[in-house]
């Protein structure tokens, strides 16, 4: 978190409509819960999006300050949302405008004074997201780790509705996700349709002038129905990863604007996010699907970095072709990424490989990735989707064995799970739109139920209470096996077809447990000591937890 030193649905809190000048009544705001205060503007402007730009500094407890960037919603009203990190002391805010004639936006001052959370989300509880100290994992404000188990609701914010998307975040909450990726708008500039987003083909709009490659005609509606939506998400304890605009293959293929946006007005929607939904819980995807080195990608990251003062993880999701062609063009442009663009930039957190749709098992990308210098944050963004092409298609346990193999070869952050049909947010099995290799015969209702997503959502009961903050790939330690590890602290073996290990590196007894990854149950526990053969229950899948459950 960016907390300057001076010297050197989701609940909103209050919400108070501020005038002319300054506010004596002092707003309460609960310890890393948001809060919303409404500026009114007193001068008018031909487009309120593009012509003015607000922020707040809020001064407060142990000499911080704050910098929140304001966004437009509609009208005359612009809002700024903020998060206290600390649960007692009083803030003083003062806003600031580019257009320091306006006194509606300029110069207004208030009070607010932290206080303990009393509400019961256990995300709010811990406080926002933060890189942890070894840059391998991210944790909480607290310091508790954040393992991602992620899902792929890509086309969630234009396609889903309160109802779909509520039932939506109970499933993947019961499953044991955490994330959810996002594209923040309908990328393609070529799709057309209603929008109804409950008619086929139908979607939300969030800029008039997407279609013409601009990104300056903002919807304010579109954006609270986001508001509503990722709500229902961190209700559910599900963190939104916003890409602003996609870069890749997008939601049909119908040419998605996201790398050729113009970067100026890629980066004012980037500050936008931030602006309106980074006082919550969120990730930011500055690219997406593509190479890393768009026009807009930099500018964007340097935007997160100034901007989110909080400090929560900036990475970037990669295309499938990172050391071969891309099996579309002959342009190298689009390939040879190595999943290391910005890889020593100061604003980029983390790194999201992408093994594409062909069904094959290529853990060889997080293994290179997790050694990269300096150290980010590793996982594989998109294993092949469930289902996707056709029903047979990376199924069941094949999920399973993708997350426990990925992760254990030095995927640190977490895991992310796809399945077809979810991604694109299909509202019936028939709705056509998408090529055969992107298609599945399935409503997303259907495909939240693809057997996959269990074997993925066990990840997260295994690594429950465990502190696997900045643990790192050690197949060392576990003779050669696939293995995580913090030596003499704690060791994460998978044995895809069960088998004996052997521990190295404990200077005292560990307890041990045996995790069955098909089941989600544990099985057996004991007592081990450095160089001990360690046996599976059976030739099966396993995998062992050598350590503590403490937290």
């Amino acid at each position: 978190m960016k907390l300057i030193k001076r010297k050197t649905f989701f609940m909103f809190g209050l919400v108070f409509l501020m005038g002319v000048g300054e506010r004596t009544q002092i707003m309460s705001a609960e310890q890393w819960k948001e809060i919303e205060i409404t500026l009114e503007s007193v001068s008018q402007y031909d487009n309120p999006y593009t012509d003015v730009d607000v922020h707040v500094v809020f001064s407060g407890p142990q000499q911080t300050d704050i910098r929140r960037p304001a966004f437009w919603d509609g009208e005359n009203v612009w809002k700024v949302r903020f998060a206290s990190p600390y649960d007692e002391g009083i803030w003083q805010w003062e806003s600031f405008s580019t257009n320091m004639d306006d006194a509606g936006l300029h110069g207004v001052r208030g009070e607010l004074k932290s206080e303990p959370y009393i509400g019961e989300n256990p995300l709010v509880q811990k406080g926002l997201l933060k890189m942890s100290d070894g840059k391998r994992n991210v944790v909480h404000a607290d310091g508790s780790p954040f393992f991602v188990i992620g899902d792929t609701p890509w086309a969630l914010p234009f396609r889903g509705t309160v109802e779909t998307v509520t039932r939506y975040a109970q499933n993947r909450q019961e499953r044991g996700f955490n994330t959810a990726l996002l594209m923040s708008v309908q990328p393609d500039r070529n799709a057309e349709g209603s929008r109804n987003r409950s008619e086929p083909g139908g979607f939300g709009v969030a800029f008039e002038d997407l279609k013409d490659s601009r990104l300056t005609q903002l919807n304010v509606e579109y954006f609270r129905q986001l508001d509503r939506l990722t709500g229902i998400l961190l209700d559910h304890g599900i963190v939104p990863v916003y890409n602003p605009v996609f870069q890749g293959f997008g939601w049909k293929g119908l040419s998605t604007l996201g790398a050729g946006a113009d970067p100026s007005e890629y980066s004012r929607y980037t500050k936008y996010l931030i602006a309106r939904y980074g006082a919550r819980h969120a990730m930011w995807l500055v690219s997406a699907d593509g190479t890393g080195r768009e026009p807009v990608t930099e500018p964007a990251g340097i935007t997160t970095h100034e901007w989110d003062a909080y400090r929560q993880p900036t990475g970037i999701h990669y295309s499938p072709f990172d050391d071969r062609s891309a099996n579309w063009t002959d342009d190298p442009g689009h390939a040879f990424h190595y999943n290391k663009s910005y890889q020593d930039a100061e604003w980029l957190d983390f790194q999201w490989a992408q093994t594409g749709h062909g069904g094959e098992h290529l853990p060889h990308k997080v293994y290179l990735m997790h050694d990269n210098k300096p150290t980010k944050a590793v996982a594989n963004g998109e294993p092949t989707y469930e289902q996707i092409n056709h029903s047979e298609h990376a199924t069941g346990w094949w999920q399973g064995h993708e997350a426990w193999l990925n992760i254990t070869s030095g995927g640190t952050m977490g895991h992310i799970y796809g399945a077809g049909g979810l991604w694109n947010w299909k509202i019936s099995s028939d709705e056509s739109g998408w090529p055969a290799w992107a298609d599945t015969e399935a409503a997303w209702h259907e495909a939240i139920e693809f057997e996959g997503s269990r074997y993925v959502g066990y990840v997260s009961h295994a690594l429950e209470g465990l502190d696997i903050t900045d643990i790192e790939r050690r197949h060392d330690l576990a003779n050669g096996e696939l293995a995580l590890a913090k030596p003499g602290e704690l060791y994460i073996v998978y044995l895809p077809e069960g088998g004996s290990v052997r521990l190295e590196g404990l200077s005292d007894p560990l307890p041990i447990r045996w995790f069955n990854p098909k089941t989600g149950k544990w099985v057996e526990s004991d007592i081990t000591e450095t160089g001990e053969v360690l046996h599976s229950p059976g030739p099966e899948p396993w995998v062992l937890i050598a350590g503590h459950h403490e937290l």
